[in-house]
């Protein structure tokens, strides 16, 4: 009975959503758009891109820099991020902490994680005004909210009578956490620490845009919003592109190694 319920619910969710879809098309001022013709210039300025990338108002060496800054942005929110969520996440972990303080924790943890970064960036920055230092603060407060989640559900998924055996042995909250917890889920947690620091990266070249913190997304808005130069537009997107397939080819190795 409950399952029919939920595909009902389902069901009827999608076709609101489907209606209210046909509905924007609908409504939606076009202004004449000739859309053969826009097609046409988007796969011309596309081919362009990717095919002739250039740069015209940085150096090479501008571009490493750049590429660094952003690189910087996501190893220090995603280090100050997992700093702050480890101890925060062994309250969170259902096994090691009272009921009642790991489900007001996993609440809070996840209203964090249903505020988009960027608004948490916009928020920080009315009191430190946008920047560099919006950009942390926003990114290093989601990822807390992800890596809290993360670390605590890896904790509960350790077995259950090594803690009770030292629980047994008279051994305190601590001895548990040192002896048995963190030992066991270490390769884990540098696996979904690293796996944050990949998303970071992404997040960071758009702040850099959205929040003026500089590096690879800064260039790139101002190439394609600013300048209106395609092929430099093209140049940033294909270094951003070869570095996100260095960070994962990176994290594979690392998690093939430690996960072994």
């Amino acid at each position: 009975m409950k399952r029919k319920s939920s595909f009902f619910y389902v069901r009827v969710v999608l076709t609101v959503l489907v209606a209210l879809t046909a509905v924007g098309f609908a409504s939606f001022d076009y202004k004449n758009i000739d859309f053969l013709k826009a097609l046409q210039d988007t796969f011309c300025n596309i081919s362009v891109m990717f095919s002739k990338p250039a740069f015209h108002h940085f150096t090479f060496l501008h571009a490493v820099q750049s590429l660094g800054i952003t690189a910087a942005l996501a190893f220090l929110t995603t280090l100050l991020g997992a700093i702050i969520s480890l101890p925060v996440s062994f309250f969170a972990a259902g096994n090691l902490s009272n009921h009642a303080v790991s489900r007001i924790l996993k609440n809070i943890v996840a209203v964090i994680r249903a505020v988009p970064t960027v608004l948490w960036v916009l928020i920080f920055a009315t009191a430190v005004g946008l920047g560099s230092e919006a950009a942390v603060l926003g990114m290093m407060f989601h990822t807390m909210g992800y890596l809290i989640k993360a670390y605590s559900e890896t904790f509960e998924k350790q077995n259950s009578g090594i803690i009770e055996a030292l629980r047994a042995c008279g051994g305190n909250w601590w001895h548990i956490i040192f002896n048995a917890v963190l030992p066991v889920s270490a390769a884990e947690l540098a696996a979904w620490t690293f796996l944050r620091f990949e998303i970071n990266f992404g997040i960071a070249v758009a702040m850099g845009a959205a929040a003026g913190a500089g590096g690879l997304g800064y260039e790139l808005f101002m190439a394609s919003g600013f300048y209106f130069d395609v092929r430099e537009a093209g140049f940033i997107t294909i270094t951003i592109l070869l570095a996100v397939f260095a960070l994962e080819y990176l994290s594979t190795v690392i998690k093939n190694k430690i996960l072994r």
